[in-house]
């Protein structure tokens, strides 16, 4: 009771008032959007950017940890794939929207804060780590696939092309890479412009928890239940069971294996709908999935803190 208390009510509280806020009409769609454009298009790439320029690069960026989170991505990707294309007779490429939904944990929004408040700032270190690569690796598995179901039997040239144009147009992903120019060629950066970066960076976890609230009033759950919860079962079950596993046999640190599960066991990101979204295939599911697997996640994440080391 004492982690869902302290550790996850905060969080999903700050997420209600943006709903109620929106729901109340105390904020209208183009202040969220605003404050959803600010929080994703500059105070998070600010935080990711402070985040990966500073980050211990050779301690932290473990290949059984990546290894783990990332292999049980891949199995929500395919489980979500096969399932929508099984089970709902869905076409191509709304499987891999889907697929998406099952990919995309919400490593920012969610995982960040729960596990700060749960184990400290000290424990951010493996959850950056896979941060840094989560946005890249992700719209590149989505869009690759994506591609390839609508261009099937047509040429693949134009294929990588279209996925770095897409990925390289993503604020978070220039946040990241610039974070890692920074880091890997040790260019000093000056004070001043530091303390300015670290300013925004502060507003980006509340700022964004607040905006996530009001943007989640718009995605309510609209027919294709089994869908979502299948979706969603995914996404908040058996992605962190397979990172459980592995983590295990790979002999993950304990703090490594808390932020691998944790981040794993997160509700489908906003992401999920905007590539839907994007491609304008599945969308009412990937809402409905953010949405249900928020207010889920408030379960399911106080399960996950009661068995972790």
């Amino acid at each position: 009771m004492t982690a869902l208390i302290d550790v996850i009510l905060p969080v999903f509280f700050v997420i209600g008032f943006g709903y109620l806020a929106v729901w109340k009409g105390y904020f209208d769609d183009s202040v969220v959007d605003g404050l959803m454009k600010f929080t994703q298009g500059f105070a998070i790439p600010c935080l990711l950017f402070r985040a990966i320029s500073t980050l211990d690069l050779q301690q932290n960026f473990d290949v059984a940890l990546l290894f783990s989170f990332y292999t049980g991505a891949l199995v929500g990707f395919a489980a979500s794939f096969v399932g929508a294309r099984v089970f709902f007779k869905r076409d191509w490429e709304d499987c891999v929207a889907f697929g998406f939904c099952g990919l995309f944990s919400n490593s920012l929004l969610l995982g960040l804060p729960i596990t700060e408040r749960a184990y400290g700032p000290d424990a951010l270190e493996s959850n950056y780590a896979i941060i840094a690569i989560h946005s890249p690796f992700c719209y590149g598995v989505g869009i690759t696939a994506m591609e390839i179901v609508r261009n099937w039997g047509g040429s693949v040239a134009a294929l990588p092309r279209k996925v770095l144009t897409a990925m390289f147009s993503n604020a978070l992903i220039i946040g990241i890479s610039l974070g890692f120019v920074v880091n890997l060629g040790g260019i000093p950066v000056p004070g001043v412009l530091t303390d300015a970066v670290d300013l925004i960076a502060r507003a980006a976890l509340p700022a964004a928890l607040f905006g996530l609230g009001g943007v989640l009033y718009r995605y309510r759950p609209e027919g294709d239940m089994r869908a979502i919860l299948f979706v969603v079962s995914i996404s908040l079950l058996l992605h962190p069971a397979i990172v459980w596993v592995l983590g295990g046999m790979n002999d993950l640190s304990t703090s490594a294996t808390r932020s691998a599960i944790l981040t794993s066991a997160m509700a489908p990101g906003v992401n999920a709908y905007v590539f839907a979204n994007m491609y304008g295939r599945a969308r009412r599911v990937a809402a409905s999935a953010v949405l249900m697997g928020t207010g889920l996640s408030i379960i399911t994440v106080w399960g996950w803190l009661h068995v972790l080391p």
